[in-house]
């Protein structure tokens, strides 16, 4: 192991965030109401709002994927009706992101931790 990752642990990441990252690992992640909580291993917490989780889904249906010559395809635009907003389940992926579940069949994006974190930190509104 290359002696600059060993310095990475999860009380001295920020040290070595430009070679390894820093990953935050969930200890708990429940829908309360309209909202996913997720508590974080260093003891905070967010709140990521349903309709912001599915809003910003990652996957290439919804976000798009880019080809070699930064072109961007995605899907058109779909209405969301309610159930697009109504979380079914959310499934643990590896070590390193969740997958949720929604009422309207999708299921295809998967958030890091990372990831979910940033989106649960967006402005509301």
């Amino acid at each position: 192991m290359r002696p600059e990752w060993q310095a990475a642990t999860s009380r001295n990441c920020a040290r070595v965030i430009w070679i390894v990252g820093c990953l935050m690992r969930p200890t708990d992640i429940q829908q309360i109401g309209a909202e996913l909580a997720v508590k974080w291993d260093d003891g905070t917490e967010t709140f990521v709002p349903l309709e912001a989780l599915r809003r910003h889904c990652p996957c290439a249906g919804c976000k798009g994927e880019m080809d070699i010559m930064g072109n961007v395809y995605k899907n058109p635009p779909k209405p969301l009706t309610a159930d697009a907003f109504r979380l079914v389940r959310i499934m643990n992926v590896g070590g390193y992101a969740v997958q949720p579940v929604w009422a309207d069949g999708h299921s295809t994006g998967i958030f890091s931790f990372e990831y979910l974190k940033r989106v649960g930190e967006l402005p509301r509104g």
